[in-house]
């Protein structure tokens, strides 16, 4: 049986388990980094039901059941089941964190296993999945982390990816999500995205804690996250 952490834990607890997600997620990163190279496209790949019931994972039934699931094929995403509410539920793979402001993070685009569920909002689906949509097909092209970033920076500088100019909101409460060495599926939250928010707007929160804090802050990617009950997380089915 899965033994859950109690909501009570202390302060000086909870600062403890951070650490240690931080330390092994550093850890594995640095791994990745000294291997800079692609394991095999097959192991970034899924069978295709169980990449849907994973992406419906990514948010309440009653947004899931509705919204539009794509998968990834080795040309890149593709449409498997249309939706009719505006949300797109996909599987976003390591070639996301390609444009992060963490260096270590944009090491995930080794990490074969990321499997990171969202579920997109019908603004995010026009602004931010396009842009996820943009860094897999680079990846599946071979593209490492630094020619990815510079890519989306043409494409943008171009006119050929929406400018995220507006507040846009993801689900990402999977239970089976892993997001990166070390760190599993984290805590069920919402992806906020306020583009250039800065992480003292929110009062400087500690990244990967529990109160709502800014990941990517001051770019066009930055990101609020905002950590819910982790009775809400979602398994998939």
């Amino acid at each position: 049986m899965a033994r859950t952490i109690p909501a009570t834990l202390t302060r000086k607890t909870s600062m403890w388990l951070i650490t240690c997600l931080v330390l092994t997620h550093s850890s594995a990163l640095s791994v990745l980094a000294q291997d800079s190279t692609y394991p095999p496209l097959s192991k970034y790949m899924m069978a295709p039901e169980a990449e849907i019931a994973l992406a419906q994972s990514a948010a309440p039934e009653n947004v899931s059941a509705h919204a539009t699931v794509k998968i990834l094929t080795p040309a890149g995403y593709k449409i498997i089941a249309q939706g009719d509410n505006g949300f797109v539920c996909i599987v976003l793979r390591g070639w996301a964190a390609a444009t992060s402001t963490k260096e270590s993070d944009r090491n995930l685009v080794y990490y074969s296993k990321l499997r990171a569920p969202h579920c997109f909002d019908h603004v995010a689906s026009r602004t931010v999945l396009p842009l996820r949509e943009l860094q897999a097909k680079l990846g599946l092209e071979g593209k490492g982390p630094d020619q990815i970033a510079e890519a989306v920076q043409v494409a943008y500088a171009k006119d050929e990816l929406p400018k995220m100019e507006a507040v846009a909101f993801a689900y990402m409460f999977s239970a089976d999500s892993d997001l990166g060495p070390g760190i599993g599926a984290w805590h069920p939250h919402m992806m906020v995205y306020p583009p250039q928010y800065e992480n003292s707007m929110l009062g400087g929160n500690e990244e990967g804690g529990a109160l709502p804090f800014v990941s990517d802050a001051g770019t066009p990617f930055a990101v609020t996250v905002i950590p819910v009950d982790h009775k809400l997380a979602v398994k998939a089915r």
